[in-house]
């Protein structure tokens, strides 16, 4: 037996809104997250800008004793979920905790613990490890701590798929709750690494945009003069739930979760196939799970990271999968304002494509300045557009070669 599921909560924290309907309305205006860093001295480095949220107070939502043993990734899940759960209405006195879950991943979890600790063992030597050194930076934790924190005894798990690790997390849910292994789950993605080992690294790869003295036009997904990614952190967490467990206690709901496909490239540490056969693939297959047609989409909300091989490929790979309706699509990236939060990025993004449903309105992809014309599919340049918003699928394509694509559509009983 297959069971229908659907969304009835969205939390978010981003560089452009720390909560998801400030979150929506920067998406809406355009609205850029990159600056300068400031949370250390970036001038040693290529690039020295990122999407940073700034002004958190972990204590604002999360009891003290518990937020001072979280790193920042782990405190960004939690209050997105206390936010997301809020918002789905959800009263576990009412509920058999066993019944709802938790499923949260992040790409890289905590490097800042790594290096703090790193630098005191150098000073001091080893007597000085926190004991809570580990627990802190473990990626599970976020969904522990969401589990702890509301009394959710159910399936309880992490994904860790680099960038397509949100997506992966919300489409596992999904599967979770479709085969009747719990009525609700969080899921989603996090992620907070805009330290010196993370710029560093993205660095040495040459990914990162080198715009440093334009930050808010660096990050251009699909523009001709893209020059890489700019980093981001936060967290987009959904309230998944099984449609008549949410009918039944009236929840309102976003959209119904429709298909979902996870492959492989099976071609490269971190570029591309060429080809975009991995991708097309994958969109093709969760619109066969979803048992749409090409035509039944309005909306793509893309990979789109701004890098030269990524955006070309992608659209590759929309071509392919959806043929002659590919000039009809609508597709952005929100990456364009959050810049690329990494393990969080699909959780967001699944969380743009839900208030998109809600709102009937696209967000753009800001910094279109010169088309290029191996991206020249509708890619929503610069202005929102407030139009019917059937069904959006959400791409996330992860070093290692990892592709997920995810359908949610307008739910009509």
């Amino acid at each position: 037996m297959s069971f229908r599921v659907v969304v009835t909560g969205v939390g978010v924290i981003s560089p452009v809104g720390k909560n998801k309907d400030v979150f929506w309305e920067s998406l809406t205006q355009g609205k850029s997250g990159v600056t300068r860093i400031d949370t250390f001295d970036p001038a040693p480095f290529d690039s020295q800008i990122a999407a940073q949220i700034r002004n958190y107070t972990p204590a604002d939502t999360i009891p003290l004793k518990e937020s001072r043993r979280m790193e920042r990734f782990t405190q960004f899940a939690v209050t997105t979920a206390f936010e997301a759960f809020k918002d789905s209405g959800l009263d576990v006195s009412k509920e058999d905790p066993y019944e709802l879950g938790v499923l949260i991943g992040s790409g890289i979890g905590s490097l800042s613990i790594v290096e703090e600790t790193h630098s005191l063992y150098l000073e001091k030597g080893p007597n000085k490890f926190s004991p809570f050194m580990i627990p802190m930076l473990i990626i599970n934790m976020a969904a522990g701590w969401v589990s702890i924190l509301l009394g959710l005894k159910g399936p309880n798990l992490a994904v860790v798929t680099a960038c397509a690790t949100g997506t992966h997390a919300i489409g596992e849910a999904y599967r979770i709750i479709q085969h009747g292994y719990a009525k609700v789950m969080i899921a989603g993605g996090t992620e907070s690494c805009i330290t010196p080992l993370g710029i560093g690294g993205f660095c040495a790869l040459k990914a990162l945009s080198k715009r440093n003295d334009d930050p808010a036009t660096a990050s251009r997904p699909f523009d001709k003069n893209r020059d890489g990614f700019v980093m981001g952190e936060g967290a987009g967490v959904v309230v998944l739930e099984e449609l008549e467990h949410a009918k039944k206690r009236g929840a309102h709901i976003y959209g119904e979760v429709a298909g979902y496909w996870m492959n492989g490239d099976a071609f490269h540490m971190t570029a591309p196939r060429p080809d975009g056969e991995g991708a097309s693939v994958c969109m093709s297959r969760a619109l066969r799970d979803a048992k749409m047609k090409p035509e039944d989409i309005t909306y793509i909300n893309a990979h789109g990271t701004s890098t030269e091989l990524n955006d070309k490929i992608e659209t590759l790979a929309i071509k392919k999968s959806f043929g002659d309706h590919a000039k009809k699509l609508q597709i952005s990236s929100t990456k364009s304002m959050t810049g690329h939060t990494l393990g969080a990025a699909g959780g967001i993004e699944f969380a743009a494509c839900c208030l998109s449903l809600k709102h009937q309105t696209l967000h753009p992809t800001i910094n279109q300045f010169e088309s290029d014309p191996e991206c020249d599919l509708d890619t929503i340049p610069n202005t929102a557009r407030k139009t019917p918003v059937k069904a959006c699928l959400s791409n996330s394509l992860g070093f290692g070669g990892h592709n997920t694509s995810i359908i949610v559509k307008k739910y009509e009983g």
